[in-house]
């Protein structure tokens, strides 16, 4: 079973700052991606980044120039600096994991999600 824990969520002023963290823990073999993805009220869960194994990068056009998503391999968790944040960025934010489990197949774990809001 993979575990994922979310941090860093809470209340920001339009045009601050937020970091996120996520780790994974449990039965982690061979990651391949890791990223976040954000849900508001009344509309579906949309891609806001991802990470490769190889670090490369990919990015919902909404956030690109305001987010970037690092990881660090040795503690299985992926983060998410956001910059210059205005309310259309208020959602539930989730933590993704793609890993290729012990029998080689693709499983795909989800975070609980942090909630961001932006709002004066």
């Amino acid at each position: 079973q993979v575990h994922l824990v979310e941090s860093g969520g809470g209340l920001v002023q339009p045009g601050g700052s937020m970091r996120l963290s996520c780790e994974a823990s449990g039965s982690i073999f061979r990651i391949n991606a890791m990223g976040w993805y954000r849900q508001a009220p009344g509309k579906q869960r949309e891609l806001v980044a991802t990470i490769s194994k190889f670090a490369n990068t990919n990015y919902a056009d909404s956030v690109k120039g305001r987010f970037t998503i690092s990881k660090d391999n040795a503690k299985n968790a992926v983060y998410l600096q956001m910059t210059s944040l205005n309310p259309l960025d208020t959602a539930v934010y989730v933590c993704n994991l793609i890993q290729a489990n012990s029998q080689g197949v693709l499983e795909t774990h989800w975070g609980q999600g942090t909630q961001v809001t932006v709002s004066s």
